[in-house]
């Protein structure tokens, strides 16, 4: 599975990563197509790492980025999985965090979803 290049969650979101390091580190940038603040959409850089591409069939990942629109960090986890067709797909857990004025806040400084995306090119 390689997670080089273009995917788009199931929200319209895209995702692009750049080549992977041969140790397992990859960077790259994310623009979300949902959010839950009326600024404009930025597109947010993004670090990670993936189990040696080599070592297993359907390796895991991770993943985290600060959104450069909100005062918000997102962590990605998941794992990629290749079909029977060769059509590659990465299922991820996110959770994120906002910032709260205080600790008396932070019940409702989190959110968190599932995302399945697609490789496009």
């Amino acid at each position: 599975c390689d997670l080089q290049g273009l995917w788009r969650n199931q929200l319209g979101s895209n995702m692009t990563l750049l080549a992977l390091n041969t140790a397992g580190p990859f960077s790259g940038f994310y623009h979300t197509a949902v959010t839950a603040t009326n600024k404009q959409i930025l597109g947010s850089p993004l670090q990670g790492a993936q189990q040696h591409p080599g070592a297993k069939r359907h390796p895991t990942f991770g993943f985290t980025m600060h959104w450069q629109f909100s005062d918000s960090t997102t962590a990605f986890v998941g794992q990629c999985f290749v079909d029977c067709h060769g059509k590659e797909r990465l299922e991820a857990t996110w959770l994120l965090w906002e910032e709260v004025p205080s600790h008396r806040d932070t019940w409702k400084a989190t959110r968190a979803g599932t995302s399945i995306f697609t490789h496009i090119k």
